[in-house]
């Protein structure tokens, strides 16, 4: 409301998963000034982040689950995200869910976000694991895009897009508990 910025119908789901620059630039059309997109986009990711503060935030169904049964499995795991650092910072602290990340690759610390790979060949960087090892949860088209682009699995998580919505995803789930570490394992020839 601040700026007075046209938000045409439909343009979240089209730029779900994707960064701020991409958003504004592309798709909304904002401006090409990137000084005009960053203060743009620092001032709609503060908002946010008072908004959460606010109201609060709830894990999704399933995801404190699952991240129990891979931490128990010694999997190591990471965030790839389009937000800010600060995003990540704020949700993983107030969910609790930090301890079970080693790393987070976000907006600022790539190139090109989705559906460019870097931010999921960033975080197997990190995590010192080949790209071909790992597995992407995802719930938007850019971030399956992104992930394949980076030679990983995806697993499609219906919580954005209704299931059938995300193409190319080796296996598709409303919630994240559905899944057992023993399936997975399995797409890499071992058993867990």
């Amino acid at each position: 409301m601040e700026e007075k910025k046209i938000l045409p119908e439909g343009h979240f789901l089209r730029g779900f998963g994707r960064r701020n620059v991409e958003i504004m630039r592309d798709l909304l059309r904002w401006s090409d000034n990137l000084q005009e997109i960053q203060r743009l986009s620092l001032r709609k990711e503060e908002v946010y982040r008072e908004v959460v503060k606010d109201w609060g935030i709830e894990p999704l169904p399933g995801v404190r689950l699952w991240l129990e049964r891979l931490a128990a499995a010694g999997i190591p795991c990471g965030i790839g995200s389009s937000t800010d650092q600060k995003n990540v910072k704020l949700g993983c602290e107030m969910l609790g869910l930090e301890k079970y990340f080693r790393t987070a690759v976000t907006a600022e610390d790539v190139k090109n976000g989705k559906p460019a790979p870097d931010v999921f060949l960033e975080v197997a960087k990190r995590l010192e694991t080949k790209p071909h090892r790992c597995v992407v949860f995802e719930d938007a088209p850019a971030g399956v895009e992104a992930a394949r682009a980076a030679g990983m699995r995806v697993v499609g998580v219906t919580t954005t897009h209704p299931g059938g919505h995300l193409e190319k995803v080796d296996r598709e789930v409303r919630q994240l508990d559905e899944l057992q570490v023993g399936e997975l394992a399995e797409w890499f020839g071992r058993s867990a």
